[in-house]
């Protein structure tokens, strides 16, 4: 009993039937009084009735048809008591009715009466002081009647009610049992369930939920796998590079004259492994929210000042044109100017590694209401519209141009993304006037940043 109660099924029943119990109770309560009343009352009239026919056929029958009447009324519970010059035909009425009745009055009254309670009615007949009182037990049985009659009300409405329960578990916990056996499936491995949504509006709702739960998981997955590969790529090429000059290294083949050549084409690669790491580990931790960030007053525009002195000669080196828009004026806002630099320099490496000699690369400030935006813009080979939509995921648009065009480890547009959120800003990517691509970052959100 005690695990039945424990499902949602044995605990539907349960509420059925109490609530079957207590209404059938709440009904007895209410009708008993009401129906034995009820009885009572008719009890009185049906006697009152009698007592009325009573009157008028005693009152012109002969003696012989007046015991034939009064043996028909026995035989109904009923005693008859004749009032002659005042004075009843037997002992057993209360002396107000018979005086009552020896005046010429009717009675219809509750009296004891041989010591039990019995409804009294009577009638005078012509002639001085004299009548006809009719007499019959209070307790007819209607009570037991009626109480037997609720009882069969009370067990009808159970078994009802046990049945109803029965049904409506049986309703509800289906589609429960299905979205239980689908997300065990789920869990197991299978991305392709689906649960079918169908009414009630709450069991739709959930099934529609599920299915975009089973969705969103699987386009997850697609996307870790094709990031872990290309992760798994990009930590392989570097290994290679390094493992193929230790082994010449070793072996001799790379001699004193090639060494300073190999040890800097190691170091290169090993530095390209480190900077994929620590974006990995800032990735984690961003996702975590375990990087700490440290909110201060910052001047967008020295800021971007400061990303332009820093960037000039790497852009000269490659033959870009750096330049800088910013008003006249302070951009001030409430951010952390290492993690808003840390975004400008991965968004300028990624415009540096895909745009031609000769073509623009811009930082642009410009302030608004509560704060500022900062936006990088680039004449590279842009984006399309598609790659818009996943611009911010990891390694989507490095799956996309790997072998087309230079691609970093696919990190770098996921982290900018992640560490503009954290900061309470927002990132939007688009397409450049310079005719690249364009990354605009607003700082901060002052509802959701605080020092």
């Amino acid at each position: 009993m005690r695990d039945a109660a424990r499902t949602l099924t044995g605990r539907t029943v349960l509420v059925t039937c109490a609530t079957a119990v207590v209404a059938v109770i709440v009904t007895a309560l209410v009708a008993f009084p009401v129906a034995v009343r009820a009885a009572g009352d008719q009890a009185r009239a049906g006697l009152d009735e009698k007592a009325a026919l009573a009157t008028e056929v005693l009152g012109a029958a002969r003696p012989a048809q007046r015991q034939n009447i009064v043996r028909r009324l026995q035989r109904q519970d009923i005693a008859v008591y004749l009032i002659r010059r005042g004075e009843a035909d037997r002992a057993g009425l209360p002396p107000r009715v018979v005086e009552q009745v020896a005046q010429g009055r009717e009675v219809d009254t509750r009296a004891v009466v041989n010591g039990r309670a019995t409804l009294v009615a009577g009638r005078p007949l012509p002639g001085a002081a004299n009548g006809v009182v009719l007499t019959r037990p209070a307790a007819t049985g209607a009570g037991r009647e009626i109480a037997g009659t609720l009882g069969l009300a009370l067990a009808a409405g159970l078994a009802a009610g046990l049945l109803a329960g029965f049904l409506l578990a049986r309703r509800i916990a289906r589609p429960i049992r299905e979205a239980a056996a689908a997300a065990g499936r789920l869990s197991a491995g299978d991305r392709t369930v689906r649960l079918a949504e169908q009414p009630p509006t709450e069991v739709a709702e959930l099934a529609g939920a599920f299915n975009r739960l089973a969705a969103a998981l699987a386009t997850s997955e697609n996307r870790e796998r094709e990031f872990l590969l290309s992760v798994s790529h990009e930590l392989r090429t570097p290994l290679s590079t390094i493992r193929g000059y230790a082994e010449a290294l070793a072996d001799g083949v790379v001699g004193p004259d090639g060494a300073p050549k190999a040890g800097s084409t190691m170091l290169g690669e090993a530095q390209r492994l480190d900077r994929l790491v620590a974006d990995l580990l800032v990735l984690a931790r961003l996702e975590a929210a375990d990087l700490p960030v440290e909110v201060l007053s910052v001047d967008l525009a020295d800021l971007a000042d400061g990303a332009a002195d820093a960037w000039r000669p790497r852009c000269a080196a490659d033959g870009l044109e750096l330049r800088v828009e910013r008003p006249d004026g302070p951009v001030p806002v409430s951010t952390d100017p290492g993690r808003v630099r840390q975004v400008v320099d991965g968004l300028c490496e990624n415009a540096l590694r895909v745009v031609p000699p000769g073509a623009p690369l811009v930082l642009a400030v410009r302030g608004e209401p509560g704060g500022g935006v900062i936006e990088v813009r680039d004449g590279g080979p842009g984006f399309t519209d598609d790659d818009l939509a996943v611009a911010f995921d990891r390694g989507a648009l490095h799956q996309r141009y790997r072998g087309i065009r230079p691609v970093g480890s696919g990190l770098g547009l996921a982290l900018a993304a992640r560490l503009v959120t954290r900061l309470g800003g927002a990132i939007e990517a688009g397409h450049a006037p310079e005719g690249g691509a364009r990354f605009t970052v607003t700082l901060p959100y002052a509802t959701r940043t605080s020092p």
